[in-house]
């Protein structure tokens, strides 16, 4: 396998980039697995006895001895939320297989998990990005007694995978496997679904028609099965090696997730410190990994929250990257999946058509990704070119097809639904963006046309209700940035522009919040950084200026006399109303606090700018 040309470029460029931070943090890991070669060593007979008192007698006697690995659980688990309430059953399993091993298990810490799809619209959503941070901070409190020699993470959507890697990369030094729930089986179609929403927002259907849809959609344990962030994130986990293969896309209350999750406490218990297979996390999450991860969201046509994720994530581990890494790779890896919102299918069908390891096996074919990574297979990528499959009760791992299942649904890298990863960046006088193309039209994605400003996403939707935006028009939602009320996602926004795209109107929006993983086929130059509270010159825009956005050239432009636009100042601070209630009032600190969107949108130190 030769790599391509681009991909050499682009990881070289990152690890020069990141040999400071990169070798900073290796020492932290070194220096760990100098001074604690063996979880709990360092401990006294104090800690020692509150740190197993309530383990079962069995356990105590290894626990004790301090001989067996100790594997530490942390879990996301609720039971409100569907994606997470399968994890209630994991701690035993994950007890009862490590003990298989001559190792114990112990529930180390829970961590919060939000709901976007909950929270959407609603003050809640405004804690939901530092949710993620939240998450990485409880990681590291569940990680800190000191009593591990390796760790399960549980959990599966939006902000909590993120956070739970960042918390677990701070404890480096451990061996890790994050461990999924999977999707929900099929319900109502993505199509229908998002039909049945805009005809809501039109007026034409009411409110109890439109739950009825809903929970057809939504309607049993497991993830949302449209590819938003939560799938991409069960993607990330697949191809950067912190999976076991195949794990992504299992229902939940089958006999191979079951199959799969005890099998993930037996594989991490052989990588501790004091075993021949070593694979501390923060060697797993390398310049590499990090690299095969963009590509992956690219190839997949993953959620735009990754380029804030990602980037939190590798910064974690001492890596530096940026949007313009996204886009260089983007103009090269091609579009290999067609799962809504970019496609009709959910991801259930991307599965059965060949899922991941399809997908990674064309990418290590044509050269774009890195197949010589540690792993927590440690056979590097190619092991995760094989699915997993119960034979006789057994776990066994087969090579992935041939061909696709369903060539519309999963392509090859010889004939990609596009030849793009459809993921760029945009600048210009407003400032850097993102935009994902991969579920616009080519005649949609240039765009010229009179701004109209908005403070949030319900202005806009007053207004569509009023029949006040039936033109051609820019969409400028401003003040939605991290530092201004926690960066909500402005998912809301996509029923009335859709459809007033569909009728003919030439529409797109510009705003320095989210739109998600759901952003579907309305242009959407997203992130705009840096954000109008902190001066930029998104909040210079007013009503009737004329923007251009062109997805094509990548630029964001407002069409102002240069003279005019230097005169003017950004309008747009914080609104007090978005400082209290609901909780908001706690994240104060965080906002104040918090790096651009491009830097991560973190509150950790180490990701200012």
């Amino acid at each position: 396998m030769t790599l391509h040309p681009t991909l050499i470029a682009v990881t070289e460029r990152v690890r020069q980039r990141s040999a400071d931070t990169r070798g900073d943090y290796l020492a932290r890991i070194e220096e760990a697995t100098r001074r604690w070669p063996v979880a709990r060593a360092g401990l006294g007979c104090t800690n020692l006895a509150h740190g197993y008192a309530a383990a079962p007698a069995g356990d105590k006697i290894w626990l004790r001895q301090q001989r067996a690995p100790n594997l530490a659980i942390v879990s996301a688990y609720n039971d409100m939320l569907s994606a997470h309430q399968p994890l209630q059953a994991y701690p035993e399993w994950l007890k009862e297989a490590a003990r298989e091993v001559g190792a114990t298990a112990q529930f180390a810490g829970g961590v919060p998990a939000m709901c976007d799809g909950v929270t959407q619209g609603q003050p809640g959503m405004e804690l939901s990005l530092f949710s993620r941070d939240v998450i990485a901070m409880s990681t590291a409190v569940a990680l800190s007694h000191n009593m591990f020699d390796a760790a399960l993470c549980l959990g599966v959507c939006d902000k909590i995978v993120p956070g739970l890697l960042i918390g677990a990369l701070a404890f480096g030094h451990l061996p890790t496997i994050f461990v999924p729930a999977g999707p929900m089986t099929s319900g109502l179609s993505n199509d229908e679904k998002a039909r049945i929403r805009q005809r809501h927002a039109a007026g034409e259907i009411g409110e109890e028609a439109l739950l009825a849809a809903e929970e057809q959609a939504y309607h049993g344990p497991g993830t949302c099965t449209f590819y938003g962030t939560a799938n991409s994130n069960q993607m990330l986990m697949e191809i950067m090696g912190l999976h076991l293969p195949g794990t992504a896309f299992i229902n939940p209350g089958t006999p191979l997730r079951e199959a799969l999750t005890r099998a993930a406490a037996r594989r991490v218990a052989q990588l501790v410190r004091t075993g021949s297979q070593y694979t501390p996390v923060g060697h797993v999450v390398d310049e590499r990994a990090v690299v095969n991860g963009i590509v992956g969201l690219l190839a997949t046509g993953g959620s735009t929250n990754h380029t804030l994720h990602l980037v939190a994530m590798a910064r974690a581990a001492g890596i530096v990257i940026d949007w313009d890494d996204f886009d260089a790779l983007s103009a090269v890896v091609p579009l290999l999946a067609r799962v809504y919102p970019n496609g009709s299918a959910d991801v259930n069908a991307f599965h059965a058509a060949g899922g991941m390891a399809f997908l990674i096996r064309e990418l290590l074919q044509a050269g774009l990704v890195h197949g010589d990574v540690r792993t927590a297979m440690g056979e590097g990528l190619a092991a995760y070119t094989r699915q997993p499959v119960l034979r006789d009760g057994r776990l066994e791992w087969v090579e992935a097809p041939a061909v696709s299942g369903d060539p519309a649904v999963l392509a090859t890298a010889a004939q990609p639904f596009s030849a793009d990863g459809g993921l760029r960046v945009l600048q210009g006088n407003l400032g850097r963006a993102v935009i994902k193309v991969s579920a616009v039209k080519p005649a949609h994605r240039v765009v010229e046309a009179p701004a109209i400003v908005f403070n949030d996403q319900t202005e806009l939707g007053d207004a569509y209700r009023r029949g006040e935006l039936n033109r051609d028009f820019v969409a400028v939602v401003r003040g939605q940035g991290p530092q201004a009320n926690g960066m909500p996602e402005l998912h809301a926004l996509t029923p009335p522009l859709a459809n007033l795209q569909d009728q003919g109107f030439r529409v797109a929006l510009v705003t320095d919040g989210r739109m998600s993983g759901a952003s579907g086929k309305v242009p959407a130059a997203i992130h705009v950084t840096p954000e109008c509270v902190t001066g930029g010159p998104l909040g210079k825009v007013r009503t009737g200026d004329l923007i251009r956005l062109d997805a094509e050239q990548g630029t964001l432009q407002a069409l102002v006399a240069e003279a005019e636009w230097a005169a003017r100042t950004s309008d747009v601070a914080p609104d007090p109303a978005h400082a209290a209630g609901m909780g908001r009032d706690l994240f104060a600190g965080m906002r104040r606090s918090v790096s651009s969107a491009e830097a991560g949108a973190t509150t950790f130190g180490w990701s200012l700018g």
